[in-house]
């Protein structure tokens, strides 16, 4: 393969097989985690939206609206409302609070965790795709000197060819592992993001029905 005819078509069909499995293994999971941020990118968004409406109805002086909750928050709210209905007489206010907001707190914690789902799958393309292409990298110079040895040329012609097939899964490793790793933080961050104001909608929620709750039997125990 001369130097006009090196292409990327051409470095990977002209590759070692090890060096090709490695080029296929790396495409396969650049692909796999576009596919993974593209679906996280979407659900977050949608998530984002429907925690910020969930915080503005629970902060709301209006009478609770479940319509306004929108996705996996009105669930949340739902078990919430449910759970008020259930009160022992013994029970302080801020006993009561807790309660409510605890329950509400696992119906979000199973929500963030189906949110989380195959995100550590880019900590990983990010962490192994580039060791994984220097493999490839070191395995196509090593076939290339031995084959240089062979041949007993040494020309930049002979060499180049080798080399660039070599280097060419670095290139894939790099391409799978920056995307990844960048995406990851990213969704990470977002991800806690959403956790903190999801908790905040929860003991605005909390407080709002704890205090409804004691307000109405201050008025019923009233002469």
């Amino acid at each position: 393969m001369t130097g006009a005819e090196i292409s990327i078509k051409r470095l990977f069909l002209n590759a070692d097989p090890v060096v090709q499995g490695v080029m296929v293994l790396l495409f396969l999971a650049s692909l796999a985690s576009w596919v993974v941020i593209f679906e996280k990118t979407f659900l977050l968004r949608r998530a984002g939206r429907d925690i910020r409406l969930f915080r503005a109805a629970a902060g709301s002086d209006r009478p609770l609206n479940l319509e306004a909750c929108l996705g996996f928050t009105r669930p949340i709210a739902e078990a919430g409302l449910a759970e008020s209905r259930d009160h022992s007489g013994e029970e302080s206010r801020a006993d009561y609070r807790a309660r409510l907001e605890s329950i509400m707190r696992v119906s979000l914690a199973g929500h963030l965790d189906r949110l989380e789902h195959r995100v550590l799958f880019l900590a990983t393309v990010g962490a192994s795709s580039p060791f994984l292409g220097l493999f490839g990298t070191v395995w196509g110079i090593m076939n290339s000197f031995i084959g240089i040895a062979a041949s007993g040329e040494t020309t930049l012609a002979v060499v180049a060819p080798g080399i660039a097939e070599a280097l060419f899964a670095t290139g894939l490793g790099l391409a799978a592992a920056i995307p990844a790793v960048i995406a990851f933080n990213k969704i990470s961050n977002t991800h806690k993001r959403m956790a903190k104001e999801a908790l905040a909608a929860i003991s605005l929620l909390g407080n709002r029905l704890a205090r409804r709750y004691y307000h109405q039997n201050a008025d019923r125990s009233e002469p």
